[in-house]
């Protein structure tokens, strides 16, 4: 199963059902399609965040449900198709985007947290003028992954000017798990490898049970530094990718602030926490009635650059002042 096909079961799920938009509550609902569930949702609660700030309560305004995949995305179709009978106004995805409808829906859908070019996928028509049903906004700033990751690495290399060697914690594509992502990473750090000095390892896995397997094999091959792809399976797995980083005693970058927040030494990109309550703002416009192939896609504006001092103090690095003075975050 692949993402972009979702969209088009939901659209013919919705046409099985009546007066689609309404819960049995009477209000508005708005379904909720994540790929994996988390201990601590912050996803949500940025979507409800979102809505709240723009007149929208749940319980009040509208109502919300939620499926997960649990990082099978074989099983969207079926939790699409739940949501679906469930007569929802909008659908929100978070963490993996969406796909062209094949039969064209009558709900409209906002999606959130990806790093991808949609246009470029066929999503919508174009940032500025989706059109269509589909609406939402990406992680990707002007420039694309190449521009974020040189900007990523060049201040990693001011914390850790020895690196030489830099190896990426990635899983590898599955049928059951696309890695879009996984993929682009890969291919910016190749890209700016060489402007920047140092040797990429790819250090792959199949399954989180190989995560340990992984990590040693990066330190087989002598890395300087790790990278932790911003994967959502592993974004999904903090606890247990954490202790892994500390028991390697390596410096370790990647890109979402969560992770320097939970013990990686540095981490430089869009807040996802941002998408997912912008996306909330988007969900109140169409329930107020806008047209979602009419709100632009929105592309990432605001970066977060989260330095761990305590990780630094931990591996012996003193993290120079020019660069904490830079940091949004510095974690004690």
């Amino acid at each position: 199963m692949q993402r972009r096909e979702f969209i088009g079961l939901i659209g013919t799920a919705a046409l099985n059902f009546p007066r689609p938009g309404y819960a049995q509550t009477g209000l508005p609902l708005v379904a909720v399609l994540m790929p994996f569930k988390q201990d601590d949702d912050y996803r949500i609660a940025a979507l409800r965040q979102g809505l709240q700030e723009t007149g929208f309560i749940e319980g009040t305004n509208y109502s919300l449900a939620v499926r997960y995949g649990e990082g099978d995305y074989n099983r969207i179709p079926r939790l699409a198709m739940e949501l679906a009978a469930l007569n929802p106004r909008v659908f929100v995805t978070l963490g993996f985007g969406a796909g062209p409808n094949r039969v064209s829906p009558e709900i409209p859908l906002v999606f959130s947290g990806v790093a991808v070019d949609p246009v470029a996928l066929g999503w919508v028509q174009s940032y500025v003028h989706p059109g269509g049903m589909i609406t939402g906004n990406v992680m990707n700033a002007v420039g694309g992954e190449e521009t974020l990751t040189q900007k990523r690495i060049g201040l990693f290399k001011q914390l850790v000017p020895s690196l030489t060697r830099l190896g990426m914690i990635a899983p590898v594509p599955a049928p059951n798990r696309p890695a879009t992502l996984v993929m682009k990473e890969k291919e910016a750090l190749q890209k700016v490898a060489a402007e920047l000095g140092y040797e990429f390892i790819f250090c792959d896995f199949n399954t989180l049970d190989d995560l340990e397997s992984a990590f040693a094999a990066g330190l087989r091959d002598d890395v300087s530094a790790f990278y932790i792809s911003g994967e959502p399976l592993l974004s999904a797995n903090v606890s247990r990718v954490i202790p892994l980083v500390a028991a390697s005693g390596k410096p370790t970058v990647g890109p979402y602030p969560v992770w320097g927040r939970s013990g990686l030494l540095m981490t430089y990109s869009t807040d996802p926490v941002d998408g997912f309550r912008r996306a909330g703002a988007y969900v109140s416009r169409i329930l107020k009635g806008e047209k979602p192939g009419d709100l632009p896609i929105e592309q990432a504006s605001k970066f977060t650059l989260v330095i761990n001092q305590k990780t630094a103090k931990a591996l012996g690095i003193v993290v120079p002042p020019s660069l904490l003075a830079l940091a949004d975050e510095v974690i004690e």
